[in-house]
């Protein structure tokens, strides 16, 4: 029998699926293992390159296969479809991700720390604490419009929301009430836990030397720079500046042929909470410069004298995404380009 030397390994709960295949990539075993076997099994394989689409669980088995001595490599889900053959099954699943794995030209992910994975999960508990606060807010305006109590949206209102439910010369009855407010106490809970994250995360940025660095760059915070130091894989995962913004979705689509460039809108691939917080900030330096002026000479000052607010945003976000990418493949910090006088 050839001696295997990539292994594909398509990921479950429970039932794994293992496609061993040659350097010719000829076939050399197909196994189905349980989750409290897996390790062992590759304990006793030689080393080699073990492939697995990037999906949940995928960064805890790179680590613990690794460590067995094997090479591990993730690939997005999306460039693995291609090579699915007819029928999708475990079996072909896995097939398809040993054959990913071996183009030359074959993009993967990189392996995340646990640290990574644990800062990563302050983010997304964040965001998820705000959808439920944003749900809370939207019950509680629903349900005070039944009663023709009518309040304007945003969470600059909810104060005034709360002092409308709770005025008694509301026509709102008791029993509503008491409804409203379990809503209420629902509000303010998540309220504070959001500023527990919050207080968390500047304390991280603080504490971060290349946080830091990264909040030198106008229009990055505590919150953008941390996130990126937790999200974002490692700088020399991209070859420019111009990949990061790409991996972001700060880039435009492309619909080119027979040599004619066609730019569409930008395509929204890549990690969202990274691309929505670069471009809250960048929205915020354009507001700035619109409301205190900029140089007419610098970049910001032409775009914003001819572009629309929101195009301008975008575009300094995919800058500021450029600059990211400098400042953690090179070190140092921000340095604002000199205007012409």
């Amino acid at each position: 029998m050839n001696e295997v030397s990539t292994i594909g390994l398509d990921l479950a709960k429970y039932v794994f699926q293992d496609h061993g295949a040659d350097a010719t990539g000829k076939v050399v075993f197909r196994k189905q293992l349980r989750r409290n076997k897996l390790l062992a099994f590759f304990a006793e394989q030689p080393a080699c390159l073990v492939a697995m689409e990037a999906c949940s669980g995928a960064h805890y088995w790179a680590r613990e296969i690794g460590k067995l001595g094997h090479e591990v490599r993730l690939i997005p889900p999306a460039y693995v479809k291609p090579f699915v053959k007819r029928q999708k099954n475990d079996m072909a699943d896995a097939e398809a991700i040993c054959e990913a794995a071996q183009r030359p030209t074959m993009r993967f992910v990189p392996v995340k720390s646990e640290e990574q994975q644990a800062s990563a999960v302050v983010f997304r508990t964040r965001d998820l604490l705000i959808r439920q606060r944003t749900q809370a807010i939207n019950a509680l305006r629903g349900h005070l419009a039944e009663y023709g109590v009518i309040m304007a949206k945003g969470t600059a209102h909810v104060g005034e929301l709360v002092e409308r439910a709770m005025d008694p010369k509301t026509n709102v009855p008791e029993a509503a009430r008491f409804v409203l407010d379990i809503l209420i106490k629902t509000m303010v809970t998540l309220e504070m836990q959001i500023k527990k994250l919050d207080s968390e995360i500047t304390h991280r940025a603080r504490k971060e030397k290349d946080a830091r660095r990264l909040m030198t760059i106008p229009g990055v915070g505590p919150m953008t720079a941390t996130a990126l130091l937790a999200l974002a894989p490692a700088a020399g995962s991209f070859r420019c500046g111009r990949d990061f913004a790409a991996w972001l979705g700060l880039t435009p689509l492309q619909r080119s042929t027979g040599g004619k460039q066609k730019l569409g809108a930008t395509s929204k691939m890549g990690e969202r909470t990274l691309r929505r917080l670069l471009i809250i900030g960048a929205t915020a330096v354009v507001q700035q410069a619109r409301r205190r002026g900029t140089s007419p000479s610098s970049w910001l000052g032409r775009m914003v004298a001819r572009k629309p607010p929101m195009l301008v945003a975008t575009a300094l976000a995919n800058k500021m995404a450029r600059v990211v990418w400098a400042l953690m493949a090179n070190g140092g910090v921000y340095k604002a380009p000199a205007v012409a006088a």
